[in-house]
């Protein structure tokens, strides 16, 4: 098991401002933070989902299940951790997690084992999305980071891109379709949307930036040329016959990943 750095609660108390963990991409690092705290709310959610229909599966996408299982449980305790933190400097981003919490379990708790599996396989190809814009966009985003919160980011992104295609794979095994699957990532995309526009305005506003025109001038761009990589992935993954392993990967994360097991 690959495990990032912690981050002590010292150097997150040096932090400039209250969670900014990178005063040269602050707007980066909100947005971020606002990921974070949907963390030990949704993963858990997948986790329970694929438990549920494992031994339905045939051997070997069981045996991944497994290992992507193992992940999930341990991004939403490294997370789990981060948000403490970062509750702490800013309580009011407690609001985000208690609506997570409703969100998610919601779902869960209404909808059938398909939409579940495929509501998994759905935001992990957002997930994907969001990890292939990050590496392309490090020089902008992690320079000047502080790297133990920043090794959290990217080890938790790296992993995504390693296990992109297994939710999928349950989600297909498992009786599912791409009605499902596009339903699914779609409702995956809007609670995603609204959460961290919740987070970053919460976190903004304790800044005393929200109103700074450079800030939403640098947000705007983000979202923008995110769009721009998502939306032709969610395009193409609703497709007939595509499969995420035809997503090409980028390939610093998985060097990242290498070091950072040799290390352990």
């Amino acid at each position: 098991m690959t495990r990032p750095p912690r981050v002590p609660a010292e150097v997150a108390a040096a932090w400039t401002s209250p969670g900014c963990w990178n005063p040269a991409a602050p707007e980066f690092a909100a947005v971020a933070n606002g990921v974070s705290l949907l963390m030990p709310h949704i993963e858990p959610y997948f986790v329970r989902s694929t438990r549920a229909v494992l031994d339905d599966l045939e051997p070997t996408v069981a045996d991944e299940a497994r290992a992507y299982m193992s992940q999930e449980l341990a991004h939403q305790r490294e997370h789990r951790d981060f948000n403490a933190l970062l509750v702490g400097q800013l309580p009011r981003l407690a609001l985000v997690e208690r609506f997570a919490a409703w969100a998610y379990g919601r779902l869960e708790r209404s909808r059938s084992p398909q939409f579940n599996l495929a509501f998994a396989a759905g935001s992990e190809t957002i997930a994907y999305s969001i990890a292939r814009w990050t590496h392309d966009h490090q020089r902008d985003v992690m320079t000047g980071a502080e790297p133990a919160a920043a090794a959290v980011f990217w080890w938790h992104l790296a992993e995504e891109v390693e296990h992109k295609s297994v939710a999928f794979d349950v989600h297909r095994t498992y009786r599912g379709t791409r009605r499902y699957y596009s339903r699914a990532m779609l409702v995956s995309l809007g609670i995603l949307a609204v959460t961290t526009t919740m987070s970053v305005l919460i976190q903004l506003a304790a800044q005393r930036r929200l109103f700074h025109p450079v800030a939403w001038w640098r947000l705007t761009r983000m979202a923008v040329s995110f769009v721009f990589e998502l939306g032709p992935t969610m395009a193409a993954s609703a497709l007939p016959g595509h499969h995420p392993s035809q997503l090409a990967d980028p390939m610093l994360f998985a060097s990242s990943l290498r070091e950072l097991r040799q290390a352990s």
